[in-house]
């Protein structure tokens, strides 16, 4: 700080809580200076200390848990549009944390590029410097001022605050409450830049179910990253490989829906919101995870970002392979979603999905294998509502399928509207899903559907005491036929109590009817099923509870005692519990536990998934995570470890060591070892 271009810089202080209330200035002193010069934007946050006690963090771990650390953070509104922008900061000890923000106030944390910084921590205070590269993000040229703010998490106080002020029911993140960064000169034009990031890989699998012999892995590929224009960025992949990838967390399905499993493959999850957030999290015209996913992909290109203060785009084509054992051939995903801004925070979007099989000629021998479409197409349009304020947010969308077997109704029409206050939530959704729309890219788990979704809450806020605020919230989904007759409905009356702590209750009630419109195994395990046509109805309370985030050991738990299906009875609890040897150990036990009574042929049954997660993080570039999970109901156990080494800015080498074990008697069932190094090398 001694540094003569600190000492020159302008300091800005005074900060405003957010949380728990957004009435007066933040007790804990934060102090911030920025300068720049012709290849960096630099940045210097003193966080001082308020009493007694350590800084709280999870591990060194990358892109942490907002809430569950003492962090710095700024957000950069590069185009001042209050939709879009980048995100950067650290914990306390160091770990770093970046995204790219869209949607006015969500941040995408799978974004990962260059930038350094160090944090060192005092008696009185914690300091971070940052050096953020101008090639690092997108701005537009000669623009002279920037939206920004800067958000600070203590928990050792339970205080957020932020430097503009931020309404305490909305994220810091919210570019609609930025304050102003001042340039004295536009910043440096944005220059072109290419980034070739190759990878190596090798590796060793066995399939000991089959009884194959072992097969040996050596790949080779990479991705090349052109800059297009000042925020406009191309991505080119060939021979993708994935094998690093954290693998999925299992949970116990009693559902009659296929289950929803979130992308976590990085090519696709920058600027993913152009594609990914089209519709809702239960009708997505396009999910990522369709492709590729246990298929080579052979090669793709995305082309996202801004093409000026007002437009968006995204394109991307995969090529994959073909897969002569189920006899599928070889596919190309092609996706064009475009996106206007209107009024100063809203946007008109419209999304284009073609899946094409390629030179497909299927055979008689190949029918046997399974049968695919030539192609599936979908579009739509959508209207995304947000105010300039905040308080009103909403969504209009109308979505069409396309295939050679089309009939009619082959359309989804759906949208939202809500209102958030400081003591009101309202929500109200419709959705119409026709019987033969088919988004073969999208995640739609029902079709031939109209539902309705309301929501109330009401936030009641005491001026002392323990409970920082308490309300009831009425939530209540119903689904008809497209012929307008109820199929099933939940409501659920709870009582949410937040703690000054942080902690949180949640008391509650649900009433739930279903009318089987197909055959369902209540236990998910193929045993038996229920007839088409049959009604069910049942009661259940529960309780679920979530401790303060601010001790070395953590928990949450959910108890939920009620009817089923076949009038028979289901207890299900959920839980885990987590223990930090801060800043280097995190480890978390996770538990859910299903016990089913039902009639003869199900009778008795218990699930049990249980299994522990273990981060242990040696520096902020050095990490070993191991994942051991024991499925009852899939007859599993999966144990995967993956050591991380981050030797320069975005290049890493990781070792990972998969196993999957019948429970008992224990015996392998799959195993592997994948080696893999990639480079990030800057033209």
């Amino acid at each position: 700080m001694d540094e003569l271009a600190w000492l020159d810089a302008e300091k800005t202080s005074g900060f405003y809580m957010i949380l728990p209330m957004d009435t007066s200035m933040a007790n804990v002193r934060t102090d911030v200076r920025m300068t720049y010069d012709n290849e960096n934007l630099y940045l210097l946050a003193e966080c001082f200390n308020y009493g007694n006690g350590q800084h709280m963090v999870e591990s060194l771990r990358r892109d942490f848990a907002f809430l569950k650390n003492d962090n710095f953070l700024v957000f950069m509104d590069t185009f001042e549009d209050q939709t879009t922008g980048f995100a950067f900061g650290t914990n306390a000890f160091g770990a770093q944390w970046d995204g790219t923000m869209y949607e006015g106030g969500k941040v995408d944390l799978n974004w990962d590029n260059k930038w350094t910084s160090v944090v060192k921590n005092y008696s009185d205070k914690w300091v971070l410097e940052a050096a953020i590269p101008f090639k690092t993000i997108r701005y537009k040229k000669d623009l002279a001022q920037w939206g920004i703010n800067f958000g600070r998490n203590d928990l050792k106080t339970t205080e957020k605050s932020s430097w503009a002020p931020v309404p305490r029911q909305f994220p810091s993140a919210s570019l609609a409450y930025t304050g102003t960064l001042v340039w004295d000169e536009p910043p440096p034009a944005p220059r072109s830049n290419i980034s070739v990031i190759p990878y190596v890989l090798g590796g060793v699998s066995k399939n000991y179910e089959a009884g194959t012999k072992p097969v040996y892995k050596k790949d080779i590929g990479g991705d090349i990253k052109i800059s297009m224009g000042p925020s406009l960025n191309l991505d080119l992949t060939v021979r993708p490989d994935f094998s690093q990838v954290e693998v999925d967390k299992q949970v116990t399905n009693l559902s009659r829906f296929e289950l929803f499993f979130p992308e976590r493959r990085q090519f696709f999850l920058e600027n993913g919101d152009l594609f990914a957030n089209f519709g809702y999290t239960d009708l997505r015209p396009f999910f990522s995870r369709r492709i590729g996913l246990g298929v080579p992909i052979d090669f793709g290109a995305r082309l996202s970002g801004k093409l000026d203060k007002n437009w968006r785009i995204g394109v991307m084509d995969m090529k994959t392979a073909k897969v002569n054992e189920t006899a599928l051939p070889a596919q190309n995903f092609a996706v064009l979603s475009l996106q206007r801004k209107v009024f100063k925070r809203s946007n008109v979007g419209i999304i284009y999905i073609d899946k094409t099989s390629l030179g497909y000629h299927p055979t008689g021998a190949d029918s046997v294998k399974g049968v695919y479409n030539q192609y599936n197409r979908n579009i739509g349009i959508e209207y995304n509502l947000a105010s300039s304020s905040n308080l009103w947010t909403g969504k209009a969308m109308v979505l069409k399928s396309f295939q050679p077997t089309t009939g009619k109704n082959d359309w989804s029409y759906a949208g939202h509207l809500q209102y958030s206050s400081r003591k009101w939530l309202i929500y109200g959704q419709a959705q119409y899903v026709g019987e033969n729309f088919t988004p073969e890219v999208g995640y739609v788990p029902r079709r031939d559907y109209v539902k309705l979704n309301p929501q109330v809450s009401y936030y009641f806020f005491p001026k002392g005491g323990n409970i920082l605020s308490h309300g009831p919230v009425v939530n209540s989904t119903y689904y008809f036929n497209t012929r307008l007759r109820e199929t099933d409905h939940s409501n659920i009356l709870s009582y949410f109590i937040t703690f000054r702590s942080k902690a949180t209750l949640n008391i509650l009630g649900q009433q739930d009817f279903v009318q089987l419109l197909n055959p369902f195994d209540p236990t998910n395990t193929g045993k038996d099923s229920l007839v088409v046509g049959s009604r069910h109805s049942w009661n259940t309370i529960g309780i679920e509870h979530v401790s303060a985030p601010q001790h070395l050991l953590t928990y949450t738990c959910s108890l939920r005692y009620g009817g089923y299906y076949a009038n028979g009875n289901l207890l299900t609890i959920n839980g885990d519990i987590g223990y930090r040897f801060q800043p280097y150990i995190n480890i978390t036990m996770s538990a859910s536990y299903n016990r089913l009574s039902l009639p003869q042929p199900w009778n008795k049954m218990n699930f049990l998934l249980v299994g522990p997660r273990i981060d242990v993080t040696f520096t902020n570039t050095l990490f070993l995570t191991t994942y051991i999970q024991y499925n009852e109901q899939q007859k599993n156990m999966n144990i995967n470890a993956r050591f991380q080494w981050r030797y320069k800015p975005a290049s890493d080498l990781f070792l990972v060591y998969t196993d999957n074990y019948y429970p008992g008697p224990l015996a392998v069932k799959t195993r592997a070892l994948v080696l893999k190094f990639n480079y990030w090398w800057n033209i």
